[in-house]
């Protein structure tokens, strides 16, 4: 007997499933790229800029965060910062600082970004016009964690998610709560996840 061959109904629906079987890895793994992908960390000086027109670490650390008001990625960074700041922010000195470009209105920074970082107990939140603290301190990604010892040098840098826009536990935060309560944080520097807060690169509106 000869043996039982698909007809070509099936054969098309077999390869319409391996087809979508196909894309759907493919755009899986160009999730995962993306999402696992950083941005540029900081060049961040060694010790607190003088130029600054933020005050310097006086008595205890100081812990900056630069962001991009219209950056997705940042509310899990945002989400992560409201986590650490329960678990040591009395401890440190925080502040957001949003960029905010020259010429445009207030309301352009005032996000729902802004909103969400000025509800977390603790956290002051400010504009940057023109990006300055940020080139002044080295940050070009939005999500850029500093923290300065309370004698005004660099001890982190870097983001506070494991990946783009995924909250969870990570690194960063653990390290820097280790440096607020005076111990070992074994690592001084972590990966940062989001968009650019050079407006010459971000493809934000």
């Amino acid at each position: 007997m000869a043996p039982l061959r698909p007809n070509g109904p099936a054969l098309l629906k077999a390869g319409v499933f391996g087809a979508w079987l196909l894309i759907s890895a493919c755009g899986f793994c160009l999730l995962w790229s993306y999402a696992s992908d950083p941005g540029r960390g900081a060049e961040a000086p060694r010790r607190w800029p003088a130029e600054s027109r933020m005050s310097a670490p006086d008595g205890q650390p100081r812990l900056l965060l630069f962001a991009h008001p219209r950056c997705p990625c940042t509310r899990a960074t945002l989400g992560e910062l409201d986590r650490l700041m329960a678990r040591c922010g009395e401890g440190c000195t925080t502040t957001v600082l949003f960029y905010s470009p020259e010429g445009e209105p207030a309301s352009w920074v005032r996000t729902d970004l802004w909103d969400h970082a000025a509800r977390i107990p603790g956290v002051a939140v400010v504009a940057d016009p023109g990006g300055a603290e940020a080139r002044l301190f080295g940050a070009a990604t939005s999500g850029q964690v500093l923290v300065y010892d309370a004698g005004g040098a660099l001890a982190f840098q870097g983001g506070i998610t494991a990946s783009r826009g995924h909250a969870g536990d990570n690194a960063g935060a653990s390290a820097i709560a280790a440096l607020v309560r005076g111990e070992p944080a074994g690592l001084p520097c972590t990966s940062v996840f989001g968009c650019p807060i050079d407006p010459q690169c971000s493809p934000l509106p």
